[in-house]
């Protein structure tokens, strides 16, 4: 039997070795430093989940899952309280783009007149910009359980508390994606336009519009999406709509009535991202 040539035997063992072995072992070494005073910082004790009596309270309640509450009385409120999200999301969704759009239309530096001739934004032109901005930056930068919050306390419980926080919170989110998704595309078509006389409005319109429309349209059922979420979480702090009946239910340990709002919202989310994919096809 021949014998192995040593060198052969090293240029195998270093062809099998892993060369980024030592950074992989070093980020996960790093990454444990950072995380194990957060994790000491945050008290995170799962342990606590397999105690006796968390385990009793939990096989209770999960153990009404099982059969979700299918009532008439129960059904005829359920239909009513998802109604009443859907109409807080979409509600918040519209006053959000009534913002939304003009603070694009003020902050894109495509459609901006000033710079064709020079290349040079005007001082005003750039200070008012820079204002809407940050703006922008304020409402988006305030999650809108906070603006639920604030709101409540102004005005009371009630829908009108979670319209007002998904207006503001989102209407920092859509203008300043917008501005991105029209400043991405080509500019060729609204150069021209406004070069030869045309306002800003009409630059959007036919020439960076139709190019990112199905990215908007999709962006913004996105959102929609998200403000159904957000209205069942704000719920839980007295803006209304599914949460609110859901935090009741869940505050009196009633597994089955959780279990058939969890399956509307699911249901919700699933209408709406099918929403989203026929939009995009036909504006595709």
């Amino acid at each position: 039997m021949a014998s192995l040539d040593p060198r052969h035997v090293a240029v195998a063992a270093s062809f099998h070795r892993d060369p980024a072995l030592r950074g992989r072992m070093l980020a996960i070494l790093a990454a444990l430093v950072v995380l194990w005073p957060t994790l000491v910082l945050t008290e995170f004790k799962p342990w606590i989940l397999l105690d006796e009596q968390s385990l009793s309270a939990t096989g209770r309640f999960l153990a009404d899952f099982l059969v979700p509450a299918h009532s008439a009385e129960f059904l005829d409120m359920l239909l009513r309280e998802t109604w009443n999200t859907v109409a807080i999301a979409t509600a918040g969704l519209t006053l959000a783009l009534l913002g939304a759009i003009p603070a694009t239309l003020i902050i894109n530096e495509q459609l901006s007149i000033s710079m064709l001739g020079t290349g040079r934004m005007r001082f005003i032109a750039r200070a008012v910009r820079q204002v809407v901005r940050w703006l922008l930056v304020l409402l988006r930068s305030v999650p809108e359980l906070v603006w639920a919050l604030l709101f409540v306390r102004i005005i009371g419980l009630g829908p009108t508390a979670g319209v007002l926080a998904i207006a503001l919170t989102y209407c920092g989110m859509l203008g300043k994606v917008y501005a991105e998704i029209l400043e991405s595309s080509d500019r060729h078509a609204s150069d021209t336009l406004l070069a030869n006389g045309a306002g800003r409005l009409q630059a959007l319109l036919y020439g960076t519009l139709p190019e990112a429309a199905a990215e908007l349209m999709s962006y913004t059922v996105y959102r929609w999406e998200c403000a159904i979420r957000g209205s069942v979480v704000m719920g839980f702090v007295g803006a209304g709509g599914l949460g609110q009946r859901m935090d009741e239910s869940m505050k009196m340990l009633a597994g089955a009535e959780v279990a058939s709002m969890l399956l509307v919202f699911v249901a919700l989310v699933a209408l709406a991202d099918q929403f989203s994919k026929v939009l995009r096809r036909r504006l595709g």
